[in-house]
């Protein structure tokens, strides 16, 4: 619940840890104030190994980014730090391994005030409904509560009620994908304290308020993966992904033009552009060949070739994302605003592109409520990490394992029935 956060100490000092296909980030912050805001006091950014698709393929090549990585933010954060190695981080999902189900569950309150404990209880029923033991759960978000037949109460802590029926959107990830990353990350001596998907975060970091309440869709489009998440009265309401990214656009470019896969990222970020114009016919840029020579045999092309390879892509991406959107059943309800973050969400025209195919209004986002960060590192592609931060601050109260630590059964045969379960 948006104005219920569980704001953590002033002080209080958080890790967040970013396992991408291109990249591997590492943000140290600090809460600076009573409102949860962050300063950031270590930074930390290596080119992924051992990662392809979201996917940890080679977990000795993917430890040792992590290592590097966390290493240089913890650096970066000496001054603060005074020596303390990092302990605990809160790691991203990527959204290839996770799944979201909405359920609704009710329970009695017997004509008392609604208290904290009421909702949890209801968190904690709804856990109950995960029943496949391949998957963890990552979130218990409540996004719509009932109290007794009044509907949208934001808020029911406080009201007198005879019953409560909340919806919940639980987001599970698979468990051998998250053992994987697990085991990276305590190899190199971390613990893992949360788990948040990344396009959950990077919609923490990057939205305003009022997209957050009115309606939002954030798409991350990093180099392997395309996930999103849809937002709807100030909570997640639903998120996916497409296994396809930046780097797809990338290897397209390589076998299009018969270069190799550095070069075909240099011209992507150089010239690359999601949608095409009247000028790129006439604009010719120089492509290297592959395992050739390029000083003996220049090779020049129309920029509008290179256009003709990058936009299928991109158009197939967000076609994709809109199917699922629909099979959702959410495409109703959901807003006209979609705000993208991710590396790949800096391609020039993307923007146009995305609004075109979607059929929305489209902006660019970055993150937006930490203070003190590089300007290397505040830009789309860092949205996520940035985002893990505030999740690991504000939203305590959706961590499953927290949940359940701290409900209290409210009565006799349900204390026992607790009992039972953690000692048989």
């Amino acid at each position: 619940m948006s104005h219920e956060r569980t704001i953590r100490p002033k002080g209080s000092l958080f890790a967040a840890l970013d396992i991408g296909t291109s990249k591997t980030a590492c943000f140290i912050g600090r809460i600076v104030d009573d409102k949860g805001t962050f300063e950031i006091i270590g930074v930390g950014n290596k080119s992924s190994a051992g990662v392809k698709n979201g996917a940890i393929v080679d977990l000795d090549a993917a430890e040792g980014v992590i290592r590097q990585t966390v290493h240089a933010a913890e650096n970066m954060a000496a001054d603060v730090m005074r020596g303390y190695p990092l302990r605990d981080v809160i790691a991203n999902v990527s959204g290839v391994h996770v799944r979201s189900f909405g359920h609704s569950v009710k329970v009695e309150i017997g004509g008392h005030d609604i208290t904290q404990n009421d909702v949890r209880r209801a968190l904690a029923k709804a856990q109950q409904k995960e029943s496949d033991e391949s998957l963890e759960l990552i979130h218990t978000i409540p996004t719509f509560f009932r109290v007794d037949e009044q509907d949208g109460v934001r808020d029911p802590r406080g009201m007198y009620a005879n019953n409560l029926k909340v919806d919940v959107n639980l987001v599970s990830g698979e468990g051998a994908a998250l053992r994987n990353m697990a085991s990276c990350i305590e190899r190199s001596h971390l613990d893992i304290s949360a788990l948040c998907t990344g396009a959950y975060a990077a919609g923490l970091s990057s939205l305003v308020d009022d997209e957050v309440d009115l309606g939002c869709t954030v798409i991350d489009i990093g180099a392997g993966v395309t996930s999103f998440a849809v937002f709807h009265s100030g909570f997640m309401i639903y998120c996916d992904a497409v296994p396809i990214g930046g780097q797809h656009v990338t290897n397209d470019i390589a076998r299009g033009l018969t270069t190799s896969k550095a070069d075909a990222e240099r011209l992507k970020i150089l010239y690359g552009c999601a949608v095409a114009s009247q000028m790129d016919e006439g604009e010719m840029i120089e492509v290297p060949r592959l395992g050739e020579d390029e000083r003996e045999k220049p090779n020049h092309v129309p920029r509008s070739f290179l256009v003709g390879i990058i936009q299928p892509r991109l158009e197939e991406i967000f076609e994709h994302v809109r199917a699922k959107i629909k099979d959702s059943g959410l495409e109703k309800v959901i807003s006209r605003r979609v705000v993208l973050t991710g590396g790949s969400s800096q391609i020039i025209g993307i923007r146009d592109l995305s609004g075109h195919v979607l059929d929305k209004q489209v902006r660019l986002g970055k993150p937006i409520r930490l203070t003190g960060l590089p300007d290397a590192v505040s830009g789309p592609a860092f949205a996520t990490v940035a985002g893990l931060l505030t999740y690991a601050a504000e939203h305590v109260e959706e961590m499953p394992a927290e949940i359940m630590a701290r409900v209290r059964p409210e009565s006799l045969v349900e204390r026992a029935k607790l009992w039972l379960r953690e000692n048989w």
